[in-house]
């Protein structure tokens, strides 16, 4: 493994939030000036391959990005939010409930669950409630 490959996947694995893969040359080069967008984009395809990595592609957040997060255990949603571009996650046991009716009454099983959820974060839909309340507060 090289040097410029195992800081592709110190970021991916360090990350806190969803990064695409310009965000994950930039940090990368943080560590090791010298690497370029093909190795990037190699490694993310090995990591793909090794099922180490989830590739999503969140309500085309702008345009046709796609994010990369670490394989968890554990399913759960994405929420984006169309404002701000902020991408969440959300785990509850209704989900696991839900994959589980699903395997027992349609006899279904299930190897790979991606649900996403499009709209406005909190901090965003409090700001656009208070714009409203401001805008229907002024004279007319």
């Amino acid at each position: 493994m090289t040097a410029q490959r195992r800081a592709v996947i110190e970021v991916i694995q360090t990350a806190n939030e969803h990064l695409d893969a310009a965000a994950l040359l930039d940090l990368a080069r943080n560590r090791e000036p010298g690497i370029d967008r093909a190795t990037v984009y190699r490694t993310i395809e090995l990591l793909k391959r090794l099922r180490l990595i989830d590739e999503l592609d969140l309500m085309h957040l702008q345009g046709e990005k796609h994010y990369y997060e670490v394989k968890t255990r554990r399913d759960h949603v994405h929420l984006a939010c169309f404002r701000c571009g902020r991408i969440e996650e959300y785990s509850s046991p209704l989900f696991e409930q839900l994959k589980a009716e699903i395997t027992e009454q349609a006899g279904f099983e299930i190897r790979v669950t991606r649900l996403e959820v499009g709209g406005n974060c909190h901090a965003c839909a409090e700001a656009e409630k208070k714009a409203q309340r401001e805008a229907s507060a002024k004279p007319r």
